[in-house]
Formats: structure tokens, sequence, C-alpha cells
């Protein structure tokens, strides 16, 4: 009796449970492919932080990536992961080069890509465990044979963090420039782009002059 309990126990945990797993994310994947991504762990998460804050707001609109500036999707792209369309959700280049500087002594740098990047906004609460960074790939591997690079770029166009409380094109077309996503200029999206890393501390409506260079260099390249 004993081990056929014992039995089901471990198949429940090694067969039933990961199947439910992949049968619930892929889904997820699926229907996200076409339902608009209206709210993202992240955003929770900084609501959360700055909950005593009384100037904080939310503020997102979606908007399908035919309404966005080409000028902005160029930008990201030559900012953040300029082998985009020819990787498979992982720059193994860059991974490699990371490496190789960390090695040398320098500091670890991130090497992720735009599609490891939407990966974690939509389907995971920040962190840095092991086990976050297995499910970032499973996720990042998914959305590249479920959604493809399209739907990839237009996720990550309305979701990426642009500012303080400000996510997507539309909302940091607005709230920083006065203008419409479709509007964005070559400077005003490099601008945003070259404040993706850090958007708590830089802004694109306020350039330092590091910012500036940086949007410059971000121009030449798309």
């Amino acid at each position: 009796m004993k081990k056929k309990k014992g039995f089901k126990f471990f198949r429940w945990l090694l067969l039933y449970i990961p199947l439910w797993f992949i049968g619930i994310t892929v889904s997820w994947v699926v229907l996200l492919k076409w339902v608009p991504v209206y709210y993202t762990p992240l955003m929770a998460v900084r609501s959360w932080e700055f909950r005593n804050d009384s100037t904080f707001h939310t503020y997102k609109t979606w908007e399908p990536v035919e309404k966005i500036s080409k000028n902005l999707s160029r930008a990201v792209v030559a900012s953040e992961d300029a082998r985009f369309y020819t990787h498979n959700g992982f720059d193994w280049i860059e991974i490699e080069k990371a490496v190789k500087d960390h090695k040398k002594g320098k500091k670890l740098r991130g090497a992720s890509t735009i599609s490891q990047q939407t990966a974690k906004n939509v389907f995971l609460l920040p962190g840095r465990s092991w086990v976050r960074k297995g499910l970032e790939a499973y996720f990042t591997f998914l959305i590249e044979k479920i959604w493809g690079k399209e739907r990839i770029l237009e996720v990550y166009l309305n979701v990426a963090e642009m500012g303080k409380g400000i996510y997507g094109a539309e909302a940091a077309a607005e709230r920083l420039f006065n203008t419409r996503a479709s509007k964005l200029s070559s400077r005003q999206s490099a601008l945003i782009a070259a404040c993706l890393p850090n958007p708590l501390q830089r802004k694109a409506n306020k350039p330092t002059p590091y910012l500036l260079k940086r949007a410059r260099e971000i121009e030449r390249n798309f």
C-alpha cells in the first residue's frame, strides 16, 4: 500500500505537475499572441515600491505596432538588441563577450535580448535567482516559437518601462514629449531608447550630456 502511495506521489511530482505547468504556460503564451498585455508583474511591483509616493501614477495605453513610430522600433533594436531579427531569442555572441569580459576582471554586464526582456516583463516578477533565469529562458523559447519577432517587438514596445510609472510607447510619447507614439521623431525615439537600461534614473525629456551623446550614437545605428 505504501509503495503504491509513493508511486502515485512521484508520478504526480514528475509527470502530472510538469504536464500541467507546460499546458498552462503554453496556453497563456498562445492567448497573449492575440490579446493585448494590459498589466505586468513589474507594474505591480513598482506600484508597491512607490506606494508612499503621492506623485506616483501608472501610465500605460496599448497601441498596435502599426500605430507606433518606426523610429522607436528601430531605436530600441539598435540600442538593446542589434541582432534581434537573426537570433533565436538568445544572443550567444553577446553572451560570450560578456563572459570573456567578466573573466578579464570587468564588471559582469547584461546580455539580455529584447525577447528575454519581454518574457521576464510579461510573465515573471523581478529577481535574480537561477530558478527565475530558467523560467525566463523557458518563456523566451515559447514566445519565439509561438509569437514570432513582430509580436515580440509589439509587446515589448507596449510594456517596457520607459520612465517612472511610464510603460510603453504611447504613455512615453504622451508623458515625456506631449505627442503620440505614431509621431515620435528619430531623436525622441533615440532618447527613449537611451533611457531603457535605467528608466527610473534617466529622463528622456530632460537629457544629460551623456544621454544626448548616447542618443546620437543610437540614431547613427538605425
